[in-house]
């Protein structure tokens, strides 16, 4: 049987009664600002033995890469399209804003549930909420629990003073309901994400596949753990590193559920045909609580220690194990991979599928074949963007400026400079920086705060990053803490790769301006606020 997966995702084939689906079960799994550095297989002072274990036992997938952000990973990843092609080459969906994953895109739910799997998602979507349209029941999932926004407090479960936990499902009925769950304030969400994802396996149909994304927030922004577990998990780190304390005791939790969930597959008698994926969404956020060395920058960067994600596979379905995959591949080839393993035929729907741009990558996971040789990071020019009231989809309508209030999770809230234009891309072992980009340097091992950051003094340091110019490209065969640029001495390589730039600029798409409205603020619930025409959905709340 063939299969594909890689990204934190469990691919689960249940037997029962001598009865197993002909396809295989997949889970996928999403950490959210997690490290290169921060797993044990990596030498970090963080505990993690579940994700060491599956990943030694597995396949490591070292050059796997993903979005500098949270958004455009999870719409790449659902859709198997660039962020180019679906308009996330902008950057993170923010409260509040008024666009999200086009409804003309095809999800990995939706191709998989018309190939009879059940799907339950269960976490972080992010991939937009201002139309009920646009959330995760609607695009495919039969059930979803989680937050529709992109942070929240682990424990209050809200987001500016207004809850965004909920439990979403179709009635007996058909109907849509939409369930608060403000009865769970005071449960540490990575708890509650670990519980419902074993409660999906323990209950799922095993005459079906099963398809089980879970989009954890771990170990995303804000600061929070249960002291209790603090003491358990990160007594190893230094007491005055009171932040990484905290980030590490949300992953070590984190780890713990992933090892009850693949516990569970075990139990069901499902774990002989999943696979499972595992993935950050991004690297960890520059210079504060997590470690991406010896990679050079961060969260919101394109140099590796943003878009190079902590990534592998483990499946008993693997030809080939306990080895290191260096092959380059994307976050985009999940959804092609899944789609192979799951048999679709996508000319034999009544929605017609998008061009993907991600390849099928199971054989070269399973037998360590190359697949692909060039990666675009991402690109982004202005003239791509339009005023525009006219919402995708939706009918003209006003918008109100929003107060910055949102700015208590942090780095979801940096502002994303839509009057750059650069492109970046890996090309073999080159990775060529043109135009006016975000540079970031580099973070001790298991160390944070200014002492531990190594500087260039190329540009003047900021907080979030230096603004970068210029055309520069890296070797990373022989230098993948990109410290020195040999564009110079590599004319044909500059040329070989800004040659490709004109083919990727046509298939941007073109995107309005960021809008706002308050209208998704009300009675301490966040809900979605505007209507697609022609569609007015039932919602039981």
């Amino acid at each position: 049987m063939k299969l594909t997966l890689l990204l934190t995702i469990l691919l689960v084939v249940s037997h029962v009664d001598g009865k197993k689906p002909k396809q295989p079960n997949i889970v996928m799994i999403l950490a959210d600002d997690m490290g290169y550095q921060d797993v044990g297989f990596r030498g970090s002072n963080i505990q993690t033995p579940n994700i060491d274990k599956l990943a030694k036992e597995g396949v490591i997938l070292e050059n796997h890469y993903v979005m500098p952000q949270c958004s455009p990973t999870r719409a790449s990843l659902l859709s198997g399209r660039h962020a180019i092609r679906t308009g996330f080459w902008k950057g993170n969906i923010k409260p509040n804003e008024e666009w999200g994953l086009r409804l003309n895109e095809t999800t990995i739910p939706e191709m998989l549930k018309r190939n009879g799997y059940s799907t339950h998602g269960i976490g972080k979507w992010h991939t937009g909420m201002y139309t009920w349209e646009h959330t995760p029941v609607k695009r495919g999932f039969d059930t979803y629990f989680g937050l529709y926004l992109g942070a929240q407090g682990y424990f209050s479960h809200k987001r500016s003073g207004h809850v965004d936990l909920r439990d979403d499902y179709h009635d007996k009925d058909g109907k849509f309901v939409d369930e608060v769950r403000q009865d769970l304030k005071g449960k540490y969400s990575t708890y509650l994400y670990t519980d419902r994802a074993v409660e999906s396996i323990q209950k799922h149909d095993k005459t079906k596949p099963l398809f089980l994304y879970l989009s954890y927030t771990a170990p995303h922004s804000p600061s929070d753990a249960p002291p209790d577990e603090v003491k358990r998990f990160a007594s190893q780190i230094p007491t005055n590193q009171k932040g990484r304390r905290t980030y590490a005791t949300q992953i070590s939790i984190m780890d713990e559920g992933i090892g009850k969930v693949v516990e569970t597959l075990k139990k069901e008698n499902m774990l002989d045909n999943t696979i499972v994926v595992f993935t950050s969404d991004n690297g960890a956020v520059y210079g504060k609580k997590g470690s991406n060395y010896p990679l050079r920058g961060g969260k919101q960067s394109l140099f590796e220690g943003g878009v190079r994600a902590v990534s592998f596979v483990n499946s008993p379905l693997l030809k080939k194990t306990g080895y290191i995959n260096r092959n380059l591949h994307h976050v985009t080839d999940w959804y092609a991979t899944f789609q192979k393993l799951a048999g679709d035929q996508p000319n034999k729907h009544a929605k017609p599928q998008l061009p993907i741009d991600g390849v099928d990558i199971w054989k070269s996971v399973s037998h360590n074949q190359p697949c692909r040789d060039e990666v675009l990071m991402n690109m982004r020019y202005s003239s791509m963007i339009q005023d525009s009231s006219e919402h995708e989809f939706l009918a003209k309508r006003e918008n109100s400026d929003v107060d910055d209030e949102l700015g208590e999770l942090g780095d979801d809230e940096f502002p994303d400079d839509e009057s750059d234009n650069f492109f970046v891309m890996r090309w073999k072992n080159w990775k060529l920086f043109t135009g006016t980009y975000k540079v970031q340097d580099w973070t001790s091992k298991n160390s944070l705060g200014p002492a531990s950051k190594f500087n260039c003094n190329e540009y003047e340091q900021l907080w979030a990053g230096k603004s970068g110019s210029g055309t520069k490209l890296f070797d990373l065969a022989t230098d993948p803490r990109e410290k020195t640029d040999v564009a110079d001495k590599h004319p044909g390589i500059v040329k070989t790769i800004l040659d490709k730039i004109s083919g990727y600029k046509k298939k941007m798409t073109k995107i309005n301006r960021r809008t706002h409205s308050k209208e998704g603020m009300n009675n301490g619930v966040w809900c979605p606020w505007a209507k697609v025409p022609g569609k007015s959905p039932e919602v039981v709340q």
